[in-house]
């Protein structure tokens, strides 16, 4: 089996293997290897290249890039997880087991079908894998970036934990936006403090806001969060901080086609910003759309990781 293998050098913390022990790990398990950094300029060339599996070591914006560039093409995708949130792996089954058990299981993994989204707006059409949407998440995103502490911290949990507290410092001053949007002919207009279409279970720093996403069902969740839910969603955070994964309980519909009047609110697609800070603003209003692609994608998952059920960890009631 022909494995190409895009890693990000810097993702995770120092515990996480290094592309000679990546290499030699794969090479064991009795694969030929073709390494790429994702750090390096035109490292997407290397996915022109025939191969029988793509392996990603990295975290979600690895993940994420290599996935659009893969789509509908055929290829499975073995995610080493080794970034700080892992949405994807967590929403795979796959966060917690070690890189050395992953791979020597690819030959006999199962290969899951999973949707991914299309947006289309100014920018013209985009996949994403993660979400889209806005409020509390544009509002955190550039305090993240230009946060340095975090970059110091070595632990990824650690970092996670951090990324959460200040999205809780956020959530005090964030404001709510309006939007006038329609799933699948329906209104859904409204003021939110977060308005996030998600085709994952997380979201930003392990944010748990999906629970019951169906991987392959063709539809996607949009979650709407109110202002009068502000509280809530700050005991939901501290929870998850806490080590505690509780099931929120947000209004949440499922659907296929997504319509968003843009009249000029920041948007957020998957971890990205939208409009770029310094290029000329799009004009507005406009209409964004999202829709499903079914199936896209494959991921190579361990025989042994049940197919995932709806989460029933509610928050217990005060007595």
């Amino acid at each position: 089996m022909r494995v190409t293998l895009i890693h990000n050098p810097d993702a995770g913390d120092g515990m996480q293997p290094t592309r000679g022990q990546l290499v030699a790990l794969i090479e064991e398990a009795g694969y030929k290897v073709r390494y790429q950094s994702s750090k390096k300029r035109g490292w997407s060339d290397v996915l022109e290249k025939s191969a029988d599996l793509v392996a990603v070591a990295g975290g979600d914006g690895t993940v994420g890039r290599v996935a659009r560039r893969l789509v509908d093409s055929g290829v499975p995708i073995a995610v080493l997880p080794m970034g700080t949130a892992n949405n994807v792996s967590k929403t795979l089954g796959i966060a917690d087991i070690p890189v050395f058990r992953l791979i020597p299981d690819w030959e006999s993994a199962r290969r899951l079908k999973f949707d991914a989204c299309i947006a289309t707006g100014p920018w013209g059409e985009r996949h994403f894998i993660e979400g889209l949407g806005t409020g509390l998440l544009t509002c955190s995103i550039p305090e993240l970036e230009g946060n340095g502490a975090i970059d110091r911290l070595k632990d990824a949990g650690v970092k996670v934990t951090y990324a959460q507290q200040i999205f809780r410092e956020q959530l005090a001053d964030c404001p709510v936006t309006a939007v006038k949007a329609s799933l699948d002919g329906k209104d859904i207009s409204g003021r939110y403090l977060m308005f996030e279409a998600l085709n994952m279970q997380y979201i930003g720093p392990n944010l748990f806001l999906a629970p019951d996403i169906v991987r392959n069902d063709g539809k996607f969740d949009v979650v709407l969060i109110s202002e009068k839910e502000r509280r809530k969603l700050h005991r939901n955070i501290r929870d998850w901080q806490e080590g505690k994964p509780w099931a929120p309980a947000f209004k949440t519909l499922r659907g296929k086609r997504l319509k968003i009047e843009w009249t000029g609110f920041p948007l957020h697609i998957d971890d990205k910003l939208w409009p770029p800070e310094g290029k000329k603003r799009p004009k507005a209003p406009t209409t964004i759309e999202v829709k499903v692609d079914p199936g896209a994608l494959e991921f190579l998952v361990p025989k042994e990781v049940k197919e995932r059920e709806p989460s029933k960890k509610k928050k217990p009631k005060k007595k």
